[in-house]
């Protein structure tokens, strides 16, 4: 177990109560690991009760309520500081200690073989590089002088610059990047959960495709504040005829579950994501899309707990997608992929940009073993729905996720019989080799099948 530093007051709030600023972006150095106070605890499932009771004779920790399946009332719980919570569709709690308690609760992990992990609970960001430029009436096409371009270039670096020529008209750079227009399959009948910072649920493009929400974020409701979780979904299932955009979805007909685990300010726990993660294997869920994650030193150990949450989901059948991070400012710094995308069990999805260079904030394999990038995704300039019905474009290793989450979707339609590690292999066999480095971009450029 890693020690961190002390509270800063529950579901990852100031000494004063208010939510931490989304910080999503910034240079690692600059960006300080923040943590809640409470502790994620990684039990074992046959025995989960014999651990919880170690805790509460040794530790005295607050009182215990259970979240099962997909019962609701696990965002209330959260926030509540008196109660600790046990998921039992994954075997993990989430538990509130004093800090004179600590060292009992160090002592107690070590000593009981049913709790196989304690980590400090930390807080988790949305993982999108710039803001959002919105569009209100529809798509229009944004073009620039070549004039002007060619003062600042030459004609060489210009075409090195612009890379393929993309017309975007009928459908987004992303798409055919990875070519899902190509594809035949749309992810009919798949259950894929999008655990973000909600959905525009009333957003034309985007009631068909939404089967179920449910909100982690105590005290708020699915809808989505921020436009993050919503152009995320867009990028996953939006329609393959869009009324007033190019088409940008990359599985049209799968059918889609919402999880808020981040707040409308795109900040949320790791308590919050494992009762999204619960939530969606309960579901059924062939595939998770996390477009979140904190950032990691060089050197540091992926985390045990969501670790393990991860190999239980791929025996449930579940492949998990998370964004590698935004941290790096190529070329002179390039950061580690951030957590929870550095477990070995969860595939680690890197940005590209439009000339399918390796986008320059997107995070690198600095970190030895479950620290590698799995797949690199468009991630540059995404064009994609945003709240209040309408689009948006945006930059991120949030942007190339729900590419692959899609991409894995129209796996598992076409192979409805395949366990997710294959889904996964079959992910990552697909890709297209580019010129960079694996340590950048894993196997290389998603494709759809």
């Amino acid at each position: 177990m890693t020690n961190g530093p002390g509270p800063v007051g529950p579901m990852g709030k100031g000494p004063n109560g208010e939510r931490p600023q989304q910080r999503a972006g910034m240079p690692l150095g600059a960006q300080q690991t923040e943590y809640t106070g409470r502790y994620v605890v990684l039990l074992d499932q046959e025995e989960p009760d014999r651990g919880m009771e170690a805790l509460r004779s040794s530790v005295g920790i607050s009182s215990v309520e259970r979240v099962r399946g997909a019962e609701p009332g696990a965002a209330e719980l959260l926030g509540r500081a008196d109660v600790s919570v046990v998921f039992d569709e994954l075997g993990v709690a989430v538990v509130d200690v004093q800090p004179d308690q600590r060292h009992a609760l160090v002592t107690t992990a070590e000593t009981e073989p049913t709790i196989i992990a304690t980590e400090p609970e930390r807080v988790v960001y949305a993982s999108v590089i710039t803001e959002p430029r919105r569009t209100l009436t529809g798509f229009f096409p944004t073009y620039r002088s070549d004039d002007d371009e060619v003062s600042r270039h030459t004609r060489a670096e210009l075409a090195t610059s612009l890379g393929p020529a993309w017309d975007e008209q009928n459908t987004t750079w992303g798409l055919q990047g990875i070519r899902a227009n190509w594809s035949h399959l749309t992810g009919s009948g798949v259950k894929v959960a999008v655990l973000d910072t909600g959905v525009d649920t009333d957003h034309p493009d985007l009631t068909g495709c939404v089967e179920a929400t449910a909100s982690f974020v105590s005290g708020a409701s699915v809808e989505d504040g921020h436009g993050h979780g919503t152009h995320c979904v867009g990028t996953v299932a939006g329609p393959a005829k869009p009324g007033h955009a190019p088409r940008y979805g990359v599985a049209g007909e799968a059918r889609v579950l919402v999880g808020k685990v981040l707040s409308d300010q795109g900040v949320g726990s790791d308590g919050e994501i494992l009762a999204g993660m619960a939530w969606a294997v309960a579901q059924g869920a062939r595939v998770v899309s996390m477009s979140l994650g904190a950032p990691v030193e060089p050197g540091e150990l992926f985390p045990q707990t969501y670790e393990n949450v991860a190999r239980r989901a791929l025996r449930r059948g579940t492949v998990i997608v998370a964004a590698a991070g935004n941290e790096s400012r190529r070329p002179g710094f390039v950061a580690p992929v951030g957590r929870p995308a550095n477990c070995p069990s969860i595939l680690a999805v890197a940005a590209l940009g439009k000339d399918l260079g390796t986008a320059f904030f997107s995070c690198s394999a600095i970190n030895g073993a479950g620290g590698e990038v799995n797949i690199a995704a468009p991630g540059v300039d995404i064009f994609s729905a945003a709240p209040d019905g309408t689009y948006q474009t945006m930059s991120g290793t949030s942007m190339a996720t729900p590419h692959a989450a899609g991409v894995a979707t129209l796996l598992a339609q076409a192979h409805p019989d395949a366990s997710a590690a294959d889904l996964s292999t079959r992910l990552l066999s697909g890709a297209h080799p580019l010129a960079q480095p694996g340590a950048d971009i894993g196997a290389g450029l998603l494709q759809a099948p």
